[in-house]
């Protein structure tokens, strides 16, 4: 399984740091230390990517309105089939934060 090649001190202790911050603000603050700007584009774009597969748009028009390279498209489509579920975790919880702020602003 692909997650068992990930497995290890470091990436743990990533994950936990990850897991420490508080807020939109933190996370700019230590992303910042530990990507570069391209890095964190990329990633954010890939998850922008997952979504629009989710909700069911064409590749053409997610290589428009991400930048997203078709192989980046597909990458991110197989991931959505095949892979470990993170995507639609994270997007799933995501879309429900995103339902309570809007809830609680009214």
């Amino acid at each position: 399984m692909q997650l068992d090649k990930l497995r290890q001190k470091e990436v743990d202790n990533l994950f936990a740091a990850i897991l420490t911050l508080n807020s939109i603000e933190e996370c700019y603050r230590f992303f910042d230390d530990l990507c570069t700007v391209g890095e964190i584009k990329s990633l954010a774009q890939r998850l922008e990517v997952a979504r629009m597969l989710k909700e069911g748009f064409t590749y053409n028009r997610i290589e428009a309105d991400t930048g997203a390279s078709t192989a980046t498209i597909s990458r991110v489509k197989r991931c959505l089939h095949y892979g470990t579920d993170g995507y639609t975790l994270a997007l799933d919880r995501l879309k429900e934060q995103q339902q309570q702020d809007e809830g609680a602003q009214k």
